[in-house]
């Protein structure tokens, strides 16, 4: 059996200015481009290191100046929303200079250990994408770091939102508009802004005089809430005419269930989601959904965390953006 090479080495400035036949210190002159080294020298210096593949450790001279010009994203990693978020974050996060970490919560692996994985990572912001987390905890992570909240106020620190409850209100009159009475609200559980759209539902509801037609079924951001709603509303003896999902993952599951049972979609329940992510926009789904506009909402924040770092005395600034219905297919008179 063959012996197994030695890892090659990683090459140095010391190996740089070998090679150029200069000192050490006069490579770090020609790399941080300050003056000292005759253009002859630096050319010298320059085509040593593309000989030896040695790039500048950018991150190590950014810690030495007590800054690493990261911005760590807390996400979610099943949640499709979240990764337009995550998407449209590089492009700004690079544009102003920094480099983007990502730490996910999971089933397994609650948002405190993802936070403190940026944390130990020396970053120097914190985007929360749409965290669950209390007010309390959100208030002793703005005393430690400079933090950002997607998807929801929170008191203290920056965040950037839709106008849930308005975003809600524009779902509620597309249906009454339609001619829909009999609407129901799977709502968000206790998800960020979950309350928001719930309240938006019933004050959407009274409004249009239908306040006591109002009904809410328990739910949550996920698919299995919406199979469960729809076989809630499955086991009664009327099914509504329309139903108001908390998410598109949750209108996901709703349609699914609803068509595996034979129930034609928008024939005879019409269907709408909030996000408008991905998978709402793909032509076998089709949904009629709430539009938060996920690029807006990363390059508000982004320019919130990197404000804060260049001046911390800033006060607290609340991004609310006003959401779009985009009507498909599954929404139709009753």
């Amino acid at each position: 059996m063959a012996t197994p090479l030695p890892p090659r080495r990683r090459p140095t400035m010391v190996d740089v200015a070998a090679r150029a036949g200069v000192s050490r210190a006069l490579v770090s002159l020609v790399f941080r481009g300050q003056p000292g080294a005759s253009a002859e020298t630096r050319s010298r210096v320059l085509a040593a290191a593309e000989e030896l593949g040695y790039r500048p450790d950018s991150a190590a001279r950014l810690l030495a100046r007590g800054r690493s010009r990261t911005l760590g994203v807390l996400m979610t990693v099943r949640e499709p929303f979240e990764a337009d978020l995550v998407e449209a974050i590089y492009p700004e996060a690079e544009r102003l200079g920094y480099e983007v970490l990502l730490s996910a919560r999971t089933p397994g692996r609650d948002e405190a250990t993802a936070v403190e994985g940026l944390l130990a990572h020396r970053c120097e912001a914190i985007v929360l994408l749409g965290p669950d987390v209390d007010d309390a905890f959100l208030a002793e992570l703005g005393a430690r770091t400079v933090a950002v909240v997607v998807g929801r106020a929170a008191p203290g620190l920056d965040s950037v939102h839709s106008a849930d409850a308005e975003g809600v209100r524009q779902a509620v009159d597309h249906l009454v508009g339609l001619g829909h009475r009999a609407i129901v609200h799977v709502d968000g559980g206790t998800g960020p802004n979950a309350a928001a759209r719930r309240t938006g539902y019933l004050d959407a509801m009274a409004a249009h005089g239908l306040g006591a037609r109002a009904r809410v079924l328990p739910g949550a951001y996920h698919e299995d809430a919406g199979i469960a709603a729809a076989q809630a509303l499955l086991a009664d003896p009327e099914l509504p005419t329309a139903v108001l999902a908390a998410n598109d993952r949750c209108a996901l599951g709703l349609l699914d269930t609803l068509r595996r049972n034979g129930i034609d979609v928008p024939g005879r329940v019409s269907v709408v989601g909030y996000n408008d992510d991905r998978l709402a926009r793909l032509s076998h789904v089709d949904l009629t959904t709430v539009r938060q506009d996920a690029g807006l909402l990363a390059r508000h924040a982004v320019r919130a965390a990197a404000a804060r770092l260049d001046d911390p005395d800033l006060a607290p600034g609340e991004t609310e953006l006003t959401p779009e219905l985009v009507v498909r297919g599954t929404t139709a008179p009753p």
